[in-house]
């Protein structure tokens, strides 16, 4: 099969002809991420996201389907209803970037007339731009507030600590882009992070990360047990998509590249991330090696407390420079 963004594309048309004839019901469906850039292969993979719109409440919420060993099918499914109120999107962090220039690929009912219209007006005003950032600061302060509640250390704190990161993170990447992607989380901040003047942000959001505690080796032999806890995740009946067999390579092919690029630490985003979800549906006994690990970086055990500190003051640079941002 060959592979390149158009034929992609080509499927995603397919794909959506195919269900649009099964369910006439769907009221739209657009293409979104990586296929909306030049670039959508990290190590050879990449997926294509479809977004369906339907009419009432889908059946489910997201499909994962495999279309070769380095490209799957990511498809989510959302109610109309969720696109009622277009001019609250455009205040959305994540819906309204995604909504402002997708690829429309099956339209009826006038949506992206609709949804457009509101979305994209005064998008890129400074108040609406600083809204969608403060929204995600929002978020991170509160998941950063709740770490203390926990009563052991283990796979749902360090979630909710990524979590927190992630939303910090993309409180300065939206001020002058779309919200970072998974896979290169770590490889965007850096120039997101300098066109928001401030570019001393890039250090202390690797170091939250355990950059600073690990080396390169380390990373590498870390590898086989993240796939073989992967693998182990993503048989488990009912478990969580983002887990689903045919993005072990997405991620796997990926942070090979990573390892072998200029900026090798961009693998500890993707890889704590999917280890620690798989790491949350495994049995205790069964996440000895992504505890080890974790310790390793500091993120779980005594060193979590420097961590949970330090994110602490990313957040205090982060409301300061929003605050400092003209209106």
């Amino acid at each position: 099969m060959r592979i390149n963004r158009d034929s992609l594309i080509r499927i995603a048309r397919e794909t959506v002809q195919q269900r649009t004839f099964s369910d006439p019901a769907l009221v739209a469906a657009y293409l979104t991420g990586s296929l909306r850039t030049d670039n959508p292969f990290l190590g050879g993979a990449t997926d294509i996201d479809i977004v369906f719109v339907h009419a009432g409440q889908p059946a489910v919420r997201r499909e994962v389907i495999a279309v070769s060993p380095e490209v799957h099918l990511d498809i989510v499914h959302n109610p109309r209803s969720e696109y009622e109120h277009p001019k609250q999107l455009r205040l959305h962090p994540w819906l309204g970037p995604q909504l402002y220039d997708p690829l429309p690929l099956h339209v009826s009912q006038h949506f992206f007339e609709f949804v457009q219209a509101g979305v994209r007006d005064k998008f890129y005003e400074p108040a609406n731009v600083i809204a969608r950032a403060q929204t995600n600061l929002l978020h991170a302060r509160q998941l950063w507030g709740g770490l203390e509640t926990f009563s052991e250390p283990g796979p749902a704190l360090l979630l909710s600590y990524l979590k927190s990161v992630s939303h910090a993170a993309n409180a300065v990447a939206v001020l002058n882009g779309l919200p970072l992607s998974e896979r290169r989380f770590l490889l965007q901040f850096p120039s997101l992070a300098q066109a928001a003047g401030k570019p001393g942000l890039s250090d202390p959001l690797l170091a939250m990360l355990g950059a600073r505690e690990v080396d390169l080796e380390a990373l590498q032999a870390c590898l086989p047990a993240w796939e073989q806890d992967f693998t182990r995740a993503a048989i488990i009946p009912g478990g969580d998509p983002r887990l689903a067999m045919p993005r072990l390579n997405y991620y796997l092919l990926a942070f090979r590249s990573l390892l072998a690029s200029e900026s090798p630490h961009a693998l500890l985003w993707p890889l704590l991330l999917t280890w620690t979800h798989a790491a949350l549906v495994l049995p205790p006994e069964g996440r000895a090696t992504w505890n080890s690990v974790c310790k390793g970086l500091g993120l779980l055990g005594p060193g979590f407390a420097e961590k949970h500190a330090a994110l602490d003051g990313f957040l205090d640079e982060v409301e300061e420079l929003l605050e400092n941002t003209p209106q």
